[in-house]
């Protein structure tokens, strides 16, 4: 193995096409294409004038994938870490638990007064970043941004709110921040145990993003 070669854990790989049906285009979260000019301040909505949307079809190419959830019905900890997925009483968490096998899960609270050391936290999540594996998130309160790059290297800022579950997949550079509400509760859900390290951009030859490249980025080439 390369220095630049890192081993992906089997149950990474085993992420399937999930028989959940999806929400429909009409319940997707807001996304748009950002301002082309250096992001200044993370936690405002950076859109270009006039603003320009990201459409449903735009995400799904990229990737991603999204559920509304029901999380005015259901309690949770402010902290749990780990939560155990198996404690889930919302029967659509139940279903989308064992349909894509999440076995690990946790809670964190992203607040000044309830993360330590939050400006800095806020300001690392934002650096570019891949994981080697699909990030999962289920937001159960607050709001937040989720920026993807798109198969031309632009940035689109998807608003996640309460409610939302969405997955980005294994590869794709991306960061996240919180608005301007400086609130955001989530649920991190994996398969196997978690593995929570960020590979900084440039990772053109890490093995996961090979493999975004050659599913995403090269299939639109060939189309």
């Amino acid at each position: 193995m390369s220095e630049t070669e890192v081993e992906i854990p089997p149950e990474a790989k085993k992420i399937k096409m999930s028989s959940i049906p999806e929400a429909p285009d009409s319940e997707w979260p807001e996304a748009w294409f950002m301002a082309e000019d250096e992001c200044e301040d993370q936690k405002k909505e950076n859109r270009q004038d006039p603003n320009k949307p990201a459409t449903v079809a735009d995400l799904k190419s990229l990737g991603i994938s999204y559920w509304k959830m029901d999380a005015d019905s259901y309690e949770y900890p402010v902290k749990a870490v780990p939560w155990d997925p198996k404690d889930a009483v919302d029967p659509q968490l139940k279903a989308l638990r064992d349909d894509r096998g999440y076995s690990y899960a946790d809670i964190i609270s992203i607040r000044p007064d309830l993360l330590p050391g939050y400006d800095d936290k806020v300001k690392s999540f934002f650096e570019e970043h891949i994981h080697d594996a699909e990030e999962i998130r289920y937001i159960l309160d607050g709001s937040g941004y989720f920026d993807v790059r798109d198969k031309e290297d632009k940035w689109v800022r998807i608003w996640i709110k309460k409610g939302d579950l969405m997955t980005l997949p294994e590869g794709i550079y991306h960061r996240f921040t919180c608005d301007e509400d400086d609130y955001i509760k989530a649920m991190r859900l994996f398969i196997g145990q978690p593995v929570w390290t960020p590979f900084n951009r440039p990772m053109e030859d890490h093995p996961s993003r090979k493999k975004y490249v050659a599913s995403y980025i090269e299939e639109k080439k060939e189309d």
